[in-house]
C-alpha cells in the first residue's frame, strides 16, 4: 500500500526522543486531574521509575463524568450487540455514568474501599464494562478473569488477588451451548484458601445460578435498591501511580503472574493512542472484537474509547457461527463502525468459510475506514486478503499484555506510513526498540535477534507484577540490563521498521542455522488452499530440530491433502531453501488455540517431542490437542 498523505510520525517520534517528559506532559494536558502532574517522571521510584508521581486523578471521571459535564451526556457511550442472545442495547454517557455510580455505591455498601481488590468473572455484557468502571471509580483494584475460565485456575487468581468481592454472571453464551459460570465460581471458591466476603451475581435468563445464602447477592436486586435509595458513588482521588487493575497473563503455572497497570500513565497513553495511532475522533464508533478478559479488551473496549469520548461496541459473538461468516460485516454496517480491531485468527476463520466474502456483498461499509490487527503475527497472506476484500488500510500492530498499548504500529492519526508486509511498521513514541544477540549486543539491520525496549518504558506499561517486584525484575529486566525483554524475536530493517517473527522460543536451530518459524508460516499461508497454519520445531537427533508445519485447508472442493502437503514442502524449499530442512507438512482439521485466538505452538511441540504436556487453562477446546496427538501418532511422530 502506498503512503497516505504526509505522516507526522517522524516529527512526533523525534519530539518524544528529544524530551520524553515534555512529550508526555503535553499529552497529559488533554485529561482532567484533581492535581495535575508537575513532575513527569521519577527515575528513583518503583522498579525502573514511575510516570506522573505527584499527580492525582480518576480514570472513571475521565471516561464518563467529564464528557457528561461537557454536554455530551446524550451521546452513545456503549453499543451492545449479542447475536448469541438476540439482545441489543445502547447506553449514553449519562446512562452509563448513572449505572456505574450506582454499582460503585453497591460495592461500597459491601465494604469495598480504595485499594481493595474486586474480581470480575463475566461474559461480554454491558454490566461487565460497568463493573470495571465502578471499581475504578471508587478506587478498588479490579482483576478480570475470562468468563468460563476453569475453576482450578480461577482459584489460583482468587488466592493471589485476595478479592473482597467477586462480581460474576450466572452464565456465558456460546454459539451452541450455555456455559454455567456459577458452578465454576462456587467450585473455585471452595478450592481457594482465600474466600471473598460477598459475590454479586448477574442472573442471566439463559442460565440463572443458585445463590449461596449469606454470601451471594442478586445483581439486579442490589442495584435497583441502591438506585431507589438515591445512592451514587463519587470518584475517589487516586494517585497516578496507584494500581488500577491486575491482569493475569495466560498460561501461567505455579504462582500466577499478575501484570499491574497504574491509573495515570495508562489513561494518558490510551488517550494519546486513540487519536494519534487509531485516528478516532470523539463520537465515532470504534469496535474492538475481543473480550474484557484480555488486555485488548481492557485498553480498547473499555478505557481507551471512553476516555477519548468515542462510542465503544461490545460484541457477544464470534466471527463465524453467530450466525455465519458475514457477522462482522453486519455489525459494521448496522452500527456505523469506522474502525475494527481484531486478531488475524478471526480473519482467517472468515476467509476459510467465505474466501470471496460473498456475505459482505450488499453491505454498506462506506463509513468503515481502517482495520487493525494484533494479538498474534499478521501473516502477509491474510493482510493481502483483507486489503483486497475491504479496500481499506489494514494496520498490523504489535504489543503485549505487559505494555498495555502498541509498541510498534502504523499511526493512522499521524498519517499512514508506507506499509511493509510482515511488519507492524515502526516503534511508537515512548518505545526505543533495539535488536540484540544472546550477549545483549546490538546486531546489524536485517539480523535476527531478541527484541528489547530501552528503559524506562512509556506511560501505560506495567510498573511491576502484583506483589512480586523481584520476579518482575528477574523475568523482564535482568537478562538485558537497562532494557525490557519482550521475549519476542525479530529484526529491524534499514528503514527502522520492526519485524516480529515470533516468540524467542519459536526460533528453531536447524543444524546450527537459526530459523524463524514465522517465516515458514508466511510461505505456507501463501498457498491458495491453506486457510491457516502453524510451524513448530520438532526434536531431531541429527539436526537438533527440524520444522513441522500444521495446515488447515480451506473449506470447499479441493485436491487431496497429500498432494497439497507435497506442494507445501516444495514451496518452503523454493522460498527459504534447503537449509530449512522442511520436509513435513501435516493436514489437521483445526489448530489448538487460546480463547483469544493465539495458537498453542508450545503445547503442540511438547506432544511432537514426546514430552510431558497438560491442557493449558486458556485453551478454547481441549479436544483439539487429542486430535493433534492422533494425527502425529498416525504419522509416526508422537
Amino acid at each position: 500500500m502506498s503512503e497516505v498523505g504526509t505522516s507526522g510520525y517522524a516529527e512526533a517520534y523525534a519530539s518524544w526522543r528529544a524530551d520524553p517528559s515534555a512529550f508526555w506532559g503535553a499529552a497529559a494536558q488533554s485529561l482532567e486531574w484533581s492535581k495535575a502532574p508537575e513532575k513527569m517522571f521519577d527515575p528513583e521510584a518503583g522498579v525502573y521509575g514511575r510516570w506522573f508521581p505527584d499527580a492525582v486523578g480518576n480514570i472513571c471521571h475521565n471516561a464518563l463524568d467529564r464528557h457528561v459535564a461537557a454536554g455530551r451526556g446524550d451521546q452513545a457511550a456503549l453499543i451492545y450487540d449479542s447475536p448469541v442472545t438476540g439482545a441489543k442495547r445502547t447506553l449514553t454517557y449519562a446512562q452509563l455514568l448513572k449505572e456505574v455510580s450506582t454499582l460503585g455505591a453497591v460495592l461500597q455498601d459491601l465494604g469495598v474501599g480504595k485499594g481493595d481488590r474486586v474480581l470480575i468473572y463475566m461474559p461480554m455484557v454491558p454490566e461487565a464494562i460497568g463493573a470495571m468502571l465502578a471499581c475504578a471509580r471508587i478506587g478498588a483494584i479490579h482483576s478480570v478473569v475470562f468468563g468460563g475460565f476453569a475453576a482450578k485456575e480461577l482459584a489460583t487468581r482468587i488466592e493471589d488477588a485476595e478479592p473482597k468481592v467477586i462480581l460474576a454472571a450466572s452464565c456465558g453464551i456460546e454459539p451452541n451451548r450455555v456455559v454455567a459460570y456459577k458452578p465454576l465460581l462456587d467450585l473455585a471458591i471452595s478450592m481457594s484458601a482465600v474466600k471473598p466476603q460477598r459475590c454479586l451475581v448477574l442472573q442471566r435468563p439463559e442460565g440463572p445460578g443458585a445463590l449461596t445464602e449469606g454470601r451471594d447477592l442478586d445483581w439486579a436486586v442490589a442495584c435497583a435498591a441502591a438506585a431507589d435509595a438515591g445512592k451514587s458513588a463519587p470518584c475517589a482521588d487516586m494517585a497516578a501511580t496507584d494500581p488500577l487493575y491486575i491482569l493475569y497473563t495466560s498460561g501461567t503455572t505455579g504462582k500466577p503472574k499478575g501484570v499491574v497497570r497504574d491509573v495515570g500513565g495508562y489513561m494518558v497513553a490510551l488517550d494519546w493512542s486513540m487519536k494519534n495511532l487509531y485516528g478516532i475522533a470523539p463520537g465515532e464508533v470504534f469496535w474492538t472484537a475481543s473480550d474484557i478478559g484480555w488486555v485488548v479488551g481492557h485498553s480498547y473496549i473499555v478505557y481507551g474509547p471512553l476516555i477519548h469520548g468515542a462510542t465503544t461496541l461490545v460484541y457477544e459473538g464470534k466471527p463465524v457461527g453467530t450466525p455465519d461468516p458475514g457477522a462482522f460485516w453486519r455489525v459494521i454496517e448496522e452500527h456505523k463502525v469506522v474502525a475494527l480491531f481484531t486478531a488475524p485468527t478471526a480473519l482467517r476463520a472468515i476467509k476459510k468459510e467465505d474466501p470471496d466474502c460473498l456475505l459482505k456483498q450488499g453491505r454498506d461499509l462506506s463509513r468503515f475506514r481502517t482495520l487493525f490487527l494484533a494479538g498474534e503475527r499478521a501473516d502477509p497472506d491474510t493482510v493481502i486478503w483483507a486489503q483486497q476484500q475491504l479496500k481499506v488500510p489494514v494496520v498490523d500492530h504489535w504489543w503485549q499484555t505487559e505494555t498495555g498499548w502498541a509498541i510498534a504500529a502504523n499511526p493512522v492519526g499521524l498519517g499512514l506510513l508506507p506499509t511493509k508486509l510482515g511488519s507492524p511498521t515502526v516503534p511508537m513514541p515512548g518505545y526505543d526498540v533495539e535488536i540484540v544477540d544472546e550477549a545483549a549486543k546490538p546486531v546489524p539491520a536485517g539480523t535476527m535477534g531478541s527484541i528489547v525496549v530501552k528503559l524506562p518504558l512509556p506511560p501505560g506499561c506495567l510498573p511491576t507484577l502484583w506483589q512480586q517486584d523481584d520476579r518482575f525484575a528477574e523475568g523482564y529486566l535482568a537478562d538485558y540490563p537497562g532494557y525490557y525483554k519482550t521475549s519476542d524475536a525479530g529484526f529491524l530493517d534499514d528503514d527502522g521498521y520492526v519485524f516480529v517473527m515470533g516468540r524467542t522460543d519459536d526460533i528453531i536451530n536447524v543444524a546450527g542455522h537459526r530459523l524463524s518459524t514465522g517465516g515458514m508460516e508466511e510461505v505456507l499461508a501463501s498457498h491458495p488452499d491453506v486457510a491457516e497454519c502453524a510451524v513448530i520445531g520438532v526434536k531431531d537427533e541429527l539436526k537438533g530440530e527440524v520444522p513441522c508445519g500444521f495446515v488447515v485447508l480451506k473449506a470447499g472442493e479441493r485436491r487431496a491433502p497429500d498432494v497439497i502437503e507435497k506442494e507445501l514442502v516444495g514451496l518452503v524449499r523454493d522460498r527459504i531453501g534447503p537449509v530449512a530442512a522442511f520436509k513435513l507438512a501435516v493436514t489437521v482439521n483445526r489448530l489448538p488455540k487460546t480463547r483469544s485466538g493465539k495458537i498453542l505452538r508450545g503445547t503442540m511441540k511438547k506432544i511432537a517431542d514426546h514430552d510431558e504436556w497438560s491442557v493449558p487453562a486458556t485453551i478454547d477446546d481441549a479436544g483439539v490437542l487429542e486430535e493433534i496427538e492422533d494425527v502425529l501418532k498416525a504419522r509416526g511422530i508422537a
